[in-house]
């Protein structure tokens, strides 16, 4: 089948506003001089109700159940992330208005606008897929587009025992954390699987207690009885409508949440996320980018600043807060995995600091110097069996 043949097809279609049933392509192709076997037809009928309502070409990658990322940079360039890093893919468009146009029709299924005069989107589509997109000429060349797949169903720990991202045995620590209800944060840089093991995580909380979720978009699928979920949203055109992430957490606090969850801990939120967990919300949790254990204090500190939290009432907060940090981190074949666990504690000058207290070992968590507060911690639990 010939890309002129299909766009003939497609743009008879398109002037008669009819959708691609078997019947109507038939009789397109019939009007082109030209006919063929069903198979055909239905092959023709696929392609463009793709086109219409799915994802094009993009389609099969996105059904691929190990597939977490579907990148386009180009025309002839697509890549998709299978978790061992991205590799290049033989799918491509058949130019660049093709991409942008995709691209567009995403944006308009999501409720956003994406043209000349607002050139970017991050939306959600209605499956859950992360869209992110980019028109030229603010990206050079052709429309780049990102998709982020988010699968109906988490993780269990099992699996992520079993996939390396959790060490042998190290799911006796992550379950102590939570069956002490611990407030922790999840750290790490883009890609490293922070919302897989939060969702993983909020798995293993009782089925009696309420899980409430604020994110700027709804990723976390954790796999739990009792769950609120709040997503954030931008401004309309009149430029009213505006929902923040701010919003959804002093909105969850009132809607009697066990455990406060913020997908992703990066703006003002922060001090409202502190301020409810110095409050009764014990075992709290969230997300945060940093690319150490070790550097969470001073990204929080540079988060409150937005906030007009000052250095002194931010590590005062922190310190009674947060008690553990989890930290993941990507190697270069694309693998995931637990780098460390540290503690928080008080240097001499009252500020905050991490402790290095589990860190990653092929046969299980090494014990480091922070072990013995962390057990004592666990303790309100049962403890680390």
């Amino acid at each position: 089948m010939s890309a002129e043949l299909l766009d003939a097809v497609r743009l008879r279609l398109a002037e008669s506003g009819a959708e691609p049933t078997p019947a109507r392509v038939a009789e397109a192709l019939r009007q082109e001089g030209r006919l063929l076997g069903d198979a055909e037809v239905l092959q023709i009928v696929a392609r463009l109700r793709s086109e219409l309502v799915g994802t094009g070409p993009l389609e099969p990658l996105l059904a691929e159940a190990e597939v977490t990322d579907v990148l386009v940079t180009a025309a002839d360039e697509v890549w998709v992330d299978r978790g061992s890093g991205l590799e290049r893919t033989d799918v491509a468009f058949t130019d660049a208005a093709a991409v942008r146009r995709l691209a567009q029709r995403l944006a308009a299924v999501a409720g956003r606008r994406l043209d000349d005069a607002r050139p970017w989107v991050d939306a959600r589509l209605p499956d859950g897929t992360r869209l992110h997109a980019v028109l030229p000429p603010v990206v050079v060349g052709c429309t780049c587009l990102s998709l982020r797949v988010v699968r109906p169903r988490a993780f269990t720990l099992s699996e992520l025992v079993e996939a390396g991202t959790v060490p042998p045995g190290g799911e006796r620590l992550l379950r102590a954390i939570l069956a002490a209800r611990l407030s922790y944060l999840i750290s790490g840089g883009t890609g490293s699987g922070k919302t897989t093991l939060l969702s993983s995580l909020l798995g293993l909380v009782g089925p009696g207690e309420r899980i409430v979720l604020a994110e700027d978009s709804a990723e976390l699928r954790p796999d739990h009885p009792h769950v609120v979920r709040l997503e954030t949203r931008p401004a309309n055109q009149e430029g009213t409508g505006l929902v923040t992430l701010r919003d959804l957490v002093r909105q969850a606090l009132r809607m009697r949440p066990d455990r406060l969850v913020v997908g992703e801990v990066r703006g003002p939120e922060v001090t409202d996320l502190l301020a409810a967990l110095n409050t009764g919300h014990e075992g709290g949790c969230g997300t945060v980018h940093a690319n150490a254990a070790s550097d969470v204090p001073a990204r929080l500190e540079a988060l409150g600043s937005s906030a007009g939290l000052d250095r002194a009432a931010l590590h005062s907060q922190l310190a009674a807060a947060l008690a553990v940090v989890i930290h993941l981190v990507r190697n270069r074949s694309g693998r995931r995995r637990i780098a460390e666990v540290h503690v928080l504690d008080r240097d001499a000058a009252g500020f905050v600091t991490t402790v290095p207290a589990a860190l990653w070992g092929p046969d299980g968590f090494r014990r480091a110097r922070g072990w013995d507060r962390l057990a004592a911690l666990c303790e309100r639990g049962g403890g680390v069996s």
